[in-house]
């Protein structure tokens, strides 16, 4: 029988997954002033900073290899975090996080026992679906861009899990959060020289609300899931964050989904959560991280 705490930590998990969907899509609203690699710069650094000040890095908490692993985790998480936004202004929401959703699908399954070379073909199937290449209308390069984002994750959850088990609290994060800002600022002025005269006071206190919205308040909610729930449980509902995905864009943007692409997100969440329940850590792999199964920075 489920217990109150179990729900609660389910309601958390979907506020978190809703959170990070609507911010998404926020995002998406904010294309005609700043382009996707100005947004990504935006969020990164302003979660940079709100988290430089909450968790403050202390030096002693970090030894050479623990905190070049946070460096490293701060610079994939910028490439996440700019490519999942350059997909999403090429393809609907729901697609690319379905496509980018193949990442922590290919850590579980490489993970996994059993019937796990079912969830790879099962996942491939639903995003056959979702991109109809037979139709030839699709934008390779979005398609292109989320499959790399979603290579970016597959490194992030490797990496998180490497800092999570070496740094306690929220000091690995303090320290790849500023570095996700700081790459991310850098490669979107390089993309776009005349990108300062498009962050105005109004575009930049935006910004500060999407830092909120993702991936400060869903990184908290998912703390907070992940001591009410067993690790298992809580992948097999972040599998259900294609879904979620497919029903902001449709309501928020408008991208209302063909019978194909339902299809498809149907078989990308059940592979989903066939590859959560088989693709666990073993007991002697360390202690699993908070955020290794879905990172609120996408």
């Amino acid at each position: 029988m489920t217990t109150p705490r179990a729900r609660s930590g389910a309601l958390l998990a979907l506020g978190s997954m809703s959170c990070v969907q609507l911010g998404l899509a926020a995002s998406v609203g904010l294309f005609a002033v700043v382009p996707p690699e100005g947004v990504a710069a935006l969020r990164l650094g302003w979660a940079g900073l709100l988290l430089l000040v909450i968790a403050r890095p202390r030096p002693s908490s970090f030894t050479r290899s623990s905190f070049g692993a946070a460096v490293l985790l701060g610079v994939v998480t910028a490439g996440l975090t700019m490519l999942f936004m350059a997909a999403v202004a090429r393809i609907p929401l729901g697609t690319a996080s379905a496509i980018e959703f193949l990442g922590p699908l290919g850590v579980a399954v490489l993970r996994g026992r059993g019937r796990a070379l079912l969830w790879p073909v099962l996942a491939a199937g639903g995003v056959l679906l979702l991109t109809e290449p037979w139709q030839g209308g699709t934008d390779l390069l979005g398609v292109g861009f989320a499959l790399a984002a979603a290579c970016c994750w597959a490194g992030y959850i490797l990496l998180t899990q490497r800092v999570g088990d070496e740094v306690t609290g929220l000091q690995g994060l303090a320290v790849s959060m500023p570095v996700a800002g700081l790459v991310s600022a850098v490669a979107a002025s390089a993309l776009v020289p005349d990108l300062g005269g498009a962050l105005t006071w109004p575009v930049l206190l935006v910004g500060l609300g999407l830092a909120l919205l993702l991936p400060v308040v869903p990184f908290v909610l998912e703390l907070l899931a992940l001591r009410r729930l067993a690790a298992g449980a809580f992948g097999t509902l972040m599998a259900l964050e294609p879904a979620i995905a497919l029903l902001v864009g449709a309501v928020v943007l408008g991208q209302v989904p063909s019978v194909l692409a339902v299809a498809g997100i149907v078989l990308v969440v059940t592979a989903g959560v066939g590859a959560a329940r088989t693709g666990d850590r073993r007991p002697d792999d360390g202690p699993r991280v908070a955020r290794e199964a879905s990172p609120a920075v996408g």
